[in-house]
C-alpha cells in the first residue's frame, strides 16, 4: 500500500508527520510526503500522480474543519475515490463532526503511533481481500 502523507495550510509543524512516515515505512509501507504548508490542490495532484493508495493529512492549526471540507470538494472534483484520514491537534469533540464530511477515520490528539500503523494494516488488509 502507498500512503501519501501531508501537512496542508500553513502549518509548519511536521515532526510528528515524519515519525509516522518512518514507522509506517518500518511496518513496510510505501510512504510519499508533500512537505509543509500544501495546498488541497497540490495534495490531491500529487496523490493523483503518485498513485497512492491513501491520503493521511495531519493538522495541527486548528483549521482542521475546513481543509477537511476542502480536500472532500477538490477529491470530488478530480474524480479521486480512495481511502483517507485525518490526524493531528483534533480535539475529541470535532471526531464525529470531521467524519461527516467524509475521512474513512479521524485520529485525535493523543492517538499513539501504533494505533495508527494498525489502521493502515487493517485497511491494507482489508484492501488485498478484495
Amino acid at each position: 500500500m502507498k500512503i501519501l502523507l501531508s501537512k496542508p495550510g500553513l502549518d509548519g509543524h511536521d515532526v510528528g508527520v515524519k515519525v509516522l512516515a518512518h514507522a509506517l515505512k518500518d511496518a513496510g509501507f510505501e510512504v510519499v510526503y508533500t512537505g509543509l504548508r500544501k495546498s488541497p490542490e497540490e495534495i490531491i495532484k500529487m496523490a493523483i500522480d503518485n498513485k497512492v493508495d491513501v491520503i493521511g493529512l495531519s493538522i495541527l492549526s486548528g483549521t482542521h474543519a475546513i481543509i477537511t471540507q476542502r480536500i472532500k470538494d477538490v477529491m470530488i472534483a478530480n474524480k479521486l475515490h480512495i481511502p483517507w484520514v485525518v490526524g493531528g491537534n483534533i480535539p475529541t469533540q470535532d471526531v464525529e463532526t470531521l467524519l461527516k464530511l467524509g475521512p474513512n477515520a479521524v485520529f485525535p490528539t493523543g492517538t499513539k503511533v501504533d494505533e495508527v500503523v494498525s489502521y493502515f494494516k487493517n485497511l491494507s488488509a482489508t484492501n488485498n481481500k478484495q
